[in-house]
This record gives structure tokens, sequence and C-alpha cells, in this order.
């Protein structure tokens, strides 16, 4: 243990925050192949906000802790942890290409001995069937005679600063029961609350994906209620109130569901599936019913404007936020941008008004503008999108027209003050 060097590649939600914390106990080297990331964390700055300035300073200037685009730099290292992203394609096809490469990355630098693990979401066999082979052709060495391997899936949670990293339960795996207990003894030095070690790789990465998956289907089963109940005049959250009274009844909202987890990975799970014959229905409703969430929302704003007589062609219409949840600048998968582009069919007057976001993300990755400060004047329509903390002390009301709309799609504002909420 004592001559573990740890290198994590990828470094960005997942990658630097493990990294700052294996800096703690081990000689840690962070690698990226973006040098511009990789010049902002080494001035101490950390754009995701995952790691506070203090932290990651703390980190380089008391433990040593060094970032690189340099493959020299991490030749030294023994122990390699990849933490890239895995997405899917414009057809929701797991795209497994930051993978591939990551693995070329580890089979140029690594040496007899050394273990790679793998902390990407994917499904059940891409570490051992797709990424260790790579590993294999790039170093020339064998898998499990000259190198090892492991699987131990993220499970950071943005924007979260009550379960960070140190105190999250993780999952390890090995590829043989010797390897398994290092890396579980490696993760566990760092961790408050321990680890649960798996029975193989494929059990830890099947573990990580319905994680994801389950919080999908739930959050699709309360959209649908909200549906239902919505077009029977019935408020959904007082439903769920009352319902949750009972003591096993799983209390959620419903909601737009964007983010690099819970509305990619299942996807995943349901390709594979397909390989093995078996049609996932009910993740693949899922799917599909939290995917269209947006342009719901859009057209139940559209709704509760004709019905008080707001003409909907060039209205002026600001929406309030546009990350994928609430207090932190993550835009991946955002569903926000569906109910911007529903709205955009009918004027060209949108707004949105984002605290968190950095405006250049958004418009490089989504084509829109967006303001980082409160615009000036009322508008026809508001939409509270995202429970930033900045909107909850906002007087909403004196922003809206006199016979504007106010829909709350996150279900905080007070009930007086609105006209729909999901």
């Amino acid at each position: 243990m004592k001559d573990i060097k740890i290198c994590v590649i990828g470094l960005g939600y997942v990658g630097l925050p493990l990294a700052r914390l294996f800096s703690t106990k081990f000689e840690t080297i962070g690698f990226d192949m973006n040098q511009q990331r990789v010049d902002a964390l080494m001035s101490g700055h950390d754009a995701t906000l995952e790691v506070s300035d203090e932290l990651l300073q703390d980190a380089i200037n008391h433990h040593g802790f060094v970032c690189t685009t340099d493959l020299e730099r991490i030749r030294q290292c023994n122990f390699y942890i990849v933490a890239v992203p895995t997405p899917v394609d414009e057809n929701n096809r797991p795209d497994l290409k930051p993978l591939w490469g990551a693995s070329e990355t580890v089979g140029k630098v690594i040496s007899k001995g050394d273990i790679v693990v793998y902390e990407s979401t994917v499904y059940p066999g891409v570490t051992e069937e797709e990424c260790l082979p790579v590993v294999e052709r790039v170093s020339g060495l064998k898998y499990n005679v000259d190198f090892f391997a492991g699987y131990s899936p993220e499970r950071i949670n943005p924007g979260d600063k009550e379960h960070t990293v140190e105190k999250i339960k993780k999952v390890t795996s090995g590829s043989t029961p010797e390897i398994a207990d290092l890396v579980d003894n490696v993760y566990n030095s760092v961790l408050v609350n321990g680890t649960h070690k798996a029975s193989s790789i494929k059990v830890a990465e099947a573990s990580k994906i319905i994680e994801n998956s389950q919080r999908d289907v739930n959050i699709a089963f309360m959209n649908e209620l909200a549906k239902i109940f919505n077009a029977m005049g019935i408020d959904t959250h007082d439903v769920i109130e009352a319902a949750s009274s009972k003591w096993n009844f799983i209390k959620l909202s419903p909601g737009l569901v964007g983010g690099h987890c819970i509305s990619v990975d299942p996807y995943y799970l349901i390709q594979k599936a397909q390989v093995y014959g078996v049609l996932p229905r009910i993740m693949s409703n899922a799917r599909r019913l939290n995917d269209g969430m947006g342009d719901y929302v859009a057209n139940q704003v559209i709704k509760l404007m004709n019905k008080k007589g707001v003409l909907v062609k060039d209205a002026r219409i600001l929406i309030l936020g546009i990350t994928f949840k609430e207090n932190c600048p993550d835009i991946r998968n955002t569903k926000v941008v569906d109910i911007y582009h529903t709205l955009q069919e009918y004027t060209d007057n949108l707004t949105i008004y984002d605290p968190w976001a950095y405006a250049d993300n958004v418009q490089k990755h989504y084509g829109i503008r967006i303001t980082n400060t409160m615009p000036e004047g009322k508008f026809d329509a508001i939409i509270l999108a995202v429970a930033h903390k900045e909107f909850l002390d906002m007087d909403i009301k004196a922003k809206v027209s006199e016979k504007g709309v106010i829909y709350d799609v996150k279900g905080i504002l007070p009930r007086d003050i609105i006209d729909g909420r999901l």
C-alpha cells in the first residue's frame, strides 16, 4: 500500500474530486487531455466548483498533487484510475470512444504488475470486453498475467456539498481475489464510510447502472402521475404529500431528468439487454417519458397563457435556470433546453437567466445565449426551471405582467403566486 502511486485519468466532475482525495494519502497525479483545464487547476481553481479553491490549493501546495497533459509524467504511476465520460450519441447508443481513448493512454504507460481501475458508468462487460483488450494491444502486456484490473463505479453527485466523495460508500471489485482486496484497501484508506466489495467486475458494473436506472423509472412514474393529475385538475404535490404519510411510500417529485447519469446511463443497459434478446420495456418507456417532459412543461405554460388571455405569439418569456440541477454550473443534458426550443416556435422574446451557468459553455453546447444577471422589465410568463438558491429570494411576482403566468417546475414557490406547477 505504501508504494502505491496513483494516476487519475480524466479530471472532470468525477476525476478531480477523487484525485484530490487520494492525494491526501498517496502520491497522486491527475491526467487530462485538455491543457486549458490542467492550467486552470494548477492555478488553484476548479471551474466545476466540485473542489473548493482551498482544498485544491492545499492538495497542490501540501500534498504534492500535480495535474498534467504529459504522458511521461504518469509513466511512474502503478495504479491507474479511469474517470472519463460515457455519453450516448444522437441515437442514444453508447459512445465508448472516450473509454477507448483512455484505455489507449493507459496502454502507453502501464508496466508489469500495475493495476488499472475504471470508474466510468458502463453496461456489464465493458471493462473486460472493450477496455482491457485495448490496454493489452497497446501495451503488449497480458491481462491478469502482466497487469491487473478493477472497477469501482463513481457516485459523484454534482453540486452536493453533503454527500462528498470521501463520505460516499464505494463499490469495489478486482480481476483476481488478491487484486480485489488490494483495490478495496486503497479506496477504503480514504473513505469515511468504507466500501462494498462486489464479487466480480461485472457485478460492480451492473450495480452502478441499475442505481441510475431505478431512479429514472421512479421519476418517470411520478411524471406520468403529474400528467394524469394535471389533466384532472388535482395538485400532484398534494397527492404525493398525502401518500407519503404511509411508512413504505417512496417520496419522489416529478421533474426534468437531465445530467450525465440518470438521463444517459439507462441507455447502456437497454442496448446491452437487446443484444441478449431482452427488450427492457419499463426502462425504455421511462426514458421516452422523461425525455418528453421539457416539451410537456412548455405546452402547459402555453395552455395557461391562453386561458388567461395572454398572447403567446411574440410573448416575452423568462426561464429561470438552465443547469440540470440546482446550485451548480453543470449543463450536461439539461432538459431546460427542450422547454426553450418548444417555446421558440411561438416567440423569439425568450430570456434564460442563470447565475450559475457559464454563458460561453451554454452558447458552445446549445447555441443559446443566456444572461447571468436578472433582466429588466416584466414578462408575460416566467418559468422556474431550476431551484437555484438565488431564485428562492427573488420577488418573482413583481417580474410578471398583470395577466402574466408563473409556472413552477420544481414545486418550491408559494402556492398563492403561481398559476401552475408540474
